[in-house]
């Protein structure tokens, strides 16, 4: 018997944004796992239309011009009925912050047609990720309806180790890794003169990259001991994430050995893992009043085979020998430990590798089945 599933996302796709290579990789976990996934998207078209797209295929087009923009926050006739027709066992939709009384209409008519419901939210909390007065407006519905919304689930799924979330269960796997997109570094002959640090990140405040320029501030004006470089990938988020880095470099006055690249990918991504030591990840979750989380980019570092660097605490990784933690705090990175771990390891990157298949996104969206008791069905 075939477990049929809906993957819904409230937003388009790019083919080397992050977000959206997960969202590819839980598609194809749940394909592994045996289900037919069809993944349902809102997408702006070409010639303006504002529509849902199923598979490619447009299922509800609202037109354009500001009534369109409207009408998908509400109208969701066209969804519904679809998923009516197609009859969903599953229906899984990732959270966009925009719990509203359509939401959980649309919600319960799936409900109605016989699919269980479960929503992945991310990050939790996320509320104090919204900073600017209009964006904490923008959020206010969801704030006043997410409960209500998690009274008609069958389970949040979470990367975190909350047993509950806006009073629904959880659902707790580990954001996972789809080691069939991402290549093993080649590692370079160590050098021991030069050791060269990785941030791979669409950067916002809660990366914290500017600790490790105020610790290679601190580095340089001892004694160090070989050069160190930070090489930064990705596009910068936003004015206080621009302020936060290049003001630390012009008052750490590392300008000779912080590069920003801008957002790479493909063989030119490859070639920056291939030059690293080492990686680093979230450095300042606390800034944003995370303790636990699961991250998407210490498991594309562990996939790729280069030892790292976080301050959060992330279950899947603690006390492994091919990590250093940093506190969660303000304080510059320590550097020269840094480069005393690099000095005296010499990780393969395939040990790394190997250790982390467990992590596949296979084996994360099968908890979910087998959560809701899907997995067994459709199996036995």
């Amino acid at each position: 018997m075939e477990l049929k599933v809906l993957f819904l996302v409230f937003h388009g796709f790019s083919a080397h944004n992050g977000i959206s290579k997960k969202i590819f990789g839980q598609v194809r976990g749940l394909q592994q796992c045996g289900a037919n996934v069809k993944l349902c998207y809102y997408e702006v078209l070409n010639n303006g239309h504002r529509a849902w797209i199923v598979d490619n295929e447009v299922i509800a087009d609202f037109g354009k011009g500001i009534f369109a923009k409207l009408r998908k926050r509400w109208d969701f006739d066209e969804l519904t009925a679809y998923v009516r027709r197609e009859q969903f066992d599953l229906i899984y939709m990732r959270s966009y912050h925009n719990s509203s009384p359509a939401i959980i209409g649309a919600l319960r008519e799936f409900k109605r047609a016989g699919a269980k419901v479960v929503v992945e939210v991310p990050t939790y909390p996320y509320d104090q990720e919204y900073t600017r007065f209009i964006d904490k407006i923008v959020q206010m519905p969801d704030r006043f309806f997410r409960r209500s919304m998690a009274l008609v689930l069958d389970g949040i799924v979470t990367f975190t180790e909350e047993n509950e979330i806006f009073g629904a269960k959880t659902i707790k796997i580990s954001n996972g890794i789809d080691l069939d997109e991402i290549p093993l570094r080649i590692k370079k002959a160590r050098n021991e003169e030069e050791i060269h640090l990785l941030g791979v990140a669409e950067i916002h405040f809660w990366h914290g990259f500017d600790r490790v320029i105020r610790g290679l501030g601190v580095y340089y004006n001892r004694n160090p001991r070989c050069r160190v470089y930070f090489d930064i990938v990705g596009n910068i988020s936003g004015a206080r994430e621009h302020n936060e880095i290049f003001s630390a470099i012009e008052a750490a006055g590392v300008q000779q050995y912080v590069f920003m690249h801008g957002a790479l990918w493909s063989e030119n991504l490859d070639v920056m893992f291939d030059q690293a030591d080492f990686a680093i990840g979230s450095l300042a979750r606390h800034r944003s009043g995370i303790t636990y989380i699961r991250t998407l980019k210490t498991r594309e570092y562990a996939a790729r085979g280069i030892p790292f660097m976080y301050s959060e605490i992330d279950s899947d990784f603690e006390n492994k020998p091919y990590i250093l933690k940093a506190a969660p705090d303000e304080s510059p990175i320590d550097i020269d430990q840094i480069v005393s771990y690099c000095l005296s390891k010499d990780w393969e990157p395939s040990r790394i590798r190997d250790d982390v298949y467990e992590l596949s996104w296979r084996n994360q969206m099968k908890k979910v089945l087998e959560h809701l008791n899907l997995y067994r069905c459709y199996h036995s």
